[in-house]
């Protein structure tokens, strides 16, 4: 849209089909979105307009919400569902507040997708070859581009709490400031975009997918989490001596109760079962435990004022808003039922059957299919759309013989 026509406040519409478009393009059959598939407004953010800072040109980008015409917001709109969630503690006088640690991997341009992702050549000419995990010199080689996206992100605003260079080859982590959810989500969402732009200027391609590479650690989006109190801030997890209270317990027993059901929506696509199955401190289970990476609900060492709970199932590639939503409309389900947790875990241990989560997409969908707790809590048409939207993608994945198969396949008698 041109400025001037923003600025008059034109209005701008899409088609209710676009929010359950599929990766690669198509769509699912129109009664999943209303059979006149008529549009949606939408909304700009008022606090989510920004002037592009990498772009040459003058240009500006409006995070919006997806709102029906006839008012109020589309429950096909992942923005508009955690709003929802947001609005369901808010009645009990509470709020959410989240923080993201977003892991991604910086790799040459790879033109040829049957090809490996490689390392591009740093400033001293030589690709990383993998001894690089936590190093403070790590980036040099890249320290162009990692110059220019600290850059924009002052220029977008996006606080930042700490950078490193993770566990991968090529890959790094940023871990957001912790605050309102919506924020985070929309902050989150900015600055995958900001990688990729910037990234692309300086020659490079930054990969979210959650596990580019065999052999090596995946990338997460773990999102941490507490509650407090409209009005005091005060940390409801915690009591006046310090001990934990029962809302945390409750909070951590929801998360329980909903995992497996909604992993095909921190777990959004087939390759994420790659990371999730091949655990680097990526564990597929619903298990939770004080400071133990192997669970998938880790408790931070921390102080009282900051207990909180950290969902490590999510990968990079998951949708921001809808991953928080979910992760925030599990642990209020836990404290509107008061479910208790299991025991906690601690070093290592096996998994039980009943906190095991979905290993591939198919799993996962046939589980979200088959889950009253998630119609209940984002609504029949939105998991049934959802659902929908994955199953073509999943088939389109199936639709292809990988190079694996050709291999080692086809010589077998």
């Amino acid at each position: 849209m041109t400025a001037e026509g923003f600025l008059e406040g034109r209005r701008l519409q899409l088609a209710r089909g676009v929010l359950l478009q599929c990766i690669m393009g198509g769509y699912p059959p129109a009664r999943f979105y209303g059979s006149d598939d008529g549009d949606l407004a939408l909304v700009a953010d008022p606090a989510q307009i920004h002037r592009l800072p990498w772009s040459d040109e003058p240009r500006a980008m409006a995070i919006c919400d997806a709102d029906e015409l006839s008012g109020g917001s589309s429950s096909l709109s992942t923005r508009g569902q955690l709003k929802a969630v947001i609005a369901r503690y808010a009645a009990h006088g509470l709020a959410p507040v989240v923080a993201t640690e977003l892991e991604f991997f910086v790799f040459a341009p790879n033109t040829d997708p049957t090809q490996p992702f490689r390392p591009p050549v740093g400033l001293d000419g030589r690709r990383e070859d993998g001894q690089s995990a936590f190093s403070v010199s790590s980036n040099n080689g890249l320290r162009p581009f990692f110059s220019e996206v600290y850059k924009c992100m002052a220029a977008l605003g996006l606080p930042r709490d700490t950078f490193m260079h993770e566990m991968g080859v090529s890959q790094f982590e940023i871990n957001l400031l912790h605050g309102d959810p919506l924020l985070l989500a929309d902050q989150t969402f900015l600055f995958k975009h900001l990688l990729k732009e910037v990234a692309l200027k300086h020659g490079l391609s930054v990969v979210c997918m959650a596990k580019p590479l065999a052999h090596t650690p995946g990338s997460s989006m773990h999102i941490h989490q507490s509650i407090v109190e409209i009005g005091s801030g005060k940390n409801v997890f915690t009591d006046s001596n310090g001990e934990p209270t029962s809302m945390f317990r409750h909070f951590i027993g929801g998360q329980q109760a909903g995992l497996a059901d909604f992993t095909a929506l921190f777990a959004p696509n087939v390759n994420s079962y790659q990371r999730l199955c091949h655990p680097y401190a990526s564990p597929n289970n619903a298990c939770w435990s004080h400071d133990n990476r192997a669970a998938g609900l880790r408790i931070p060492a921390s102080s009282p004022v900051a207990r909180r709970v950290e969902n490590r199932l999510p990968g990079a590639d998951a949708n921001p808003y809808l991953a928080i939503a979910a992760s925030l409309a599990a642990g209020l389900h836990g404290i509107e039922q008061e479910l208790e947790p299991s025991a906690a875990i601690q070093g290592e241990f096996a998994v039980p059957d009943n906190l095991a989560l979905p290993c591939t997409l198919h799993a996962a969908l046939e589980r979200l299919k088959r889950s009253q707790l998630a119609r209940e809590l984002f609504g029949s048409e939105f998991i049934e759309g959802y659902i929908a939207s994955k199953t073509m993608e999943l088939t389109s994945f199936f639709d292809e013989i990988t190079p694996w198969e050709r291999r080692v396949l086809a010589a077998q008698a």
